[in-house]
């Protein structure tokens, strides 16, 4: 235990010691919410999203953000450039095994996700009047399910990527997808209809986030799709990682 405490230690010193990590993955989705807030016609509740504001509608989406950067970007980089280096293969010669290098890695990913979210929920409360979560358990379900999902397919990526290169040029694509099926680079009402669907499952199913954010319970359907998406992704990994 005091040996992961250590490793657990070190590797948050190491994420904090590069800034764009943070900055992308915490400070960034803030600082859009604020620009976009302070932008008075888009506090305005509006038709097109169900008389709801831009920001409100917007908001799960800039969670995609956070969650694209820690999943599927940051974290199988990190591991794979650990595994060229030979970091794993020396730790299994130390009282930290490089199991407790994963486990530290995944906590960092997680409370990652949580002070984003947190910050969102809390400056968009405070600073704009924007409604909580009107489904807090579903929407806890689906931030979950959804950041499960993502980590299980960035764990896919660093157990088949053998060098840092390999692991940068396979995550790209996957962010980009996540990104924009997550309405990140485009709001998803300026989308087809059938990339819109196609968006409502593909992980980390934003339109969950949404449904539980405006009041609806988020459907088992999407929850569902995001929990086997985890098991294969993440089986998959497990049977194809590699220490070396």
């Amino acid at each position: 235990m005091h040996a992961f405490g250590q490793i657990l230690k070190i590797e948050t010193k190491l994420f904090l010691r590069e800034p764009g990590s943070p900055l992308t993955t915490i400070a960034l989705p803030l600082a859009l919410l604020v620009v976009f807030g302070l932008i008075p016609a888009l506090r305005e509740p509006d038709p097109l999203f169900g008389d709801r504001t831009f920001i409100e509608y917007f908001v799960p989406s800039l969670l995609v953000i956070t969650l694209a950067m820690a999943a599927v970007n940051i974290l199988p980089t990190v591991l794979a450039t650990y595994r060229e280096r030979g970091v794993l293969r020396r730790l299994a010669t130390t009282p930290a095994s490089p199991a407790a290098l994963l486990v530290a890695q995944l906590v960092i990913s997680l409370a990652t996700i949580l002070i984003s979210a947190v910050l969102l929920i809390v400056v968009g409360r405070l600073a704009f009047d924007m409604p909580l979560p009107q489904h807090p358990l579903g929407f806890a379900l689906a931030l979950v399910l959804g950041t499960a999902a993502l980590l299980a397919l960035g764990l896919l990526v660093a157990a088949v990527a053998r060098t840092t290169r390999a692991a940068q040029a396979l995550a790209v694509p996957v962010f980009m997808l996540t990104m924009f099926f997550g309405g990140v680079y485009l709001p998803r009402f300026l989308l087809p209809d059938f990339l819109v669907r196609v968006g409502d499952y593909t992980p980390p199913g934003v339109q969950a986030l949404f449904d539980a954010w405006t009041g609806d319970s988020p459907q088992p359907l999407h929850l569902a799709i995001m929990a086997a998406i985890t098991v294969l992704a993440g089986s998959v990994a497990a049977k194809l990682f590699r220490w070396e």
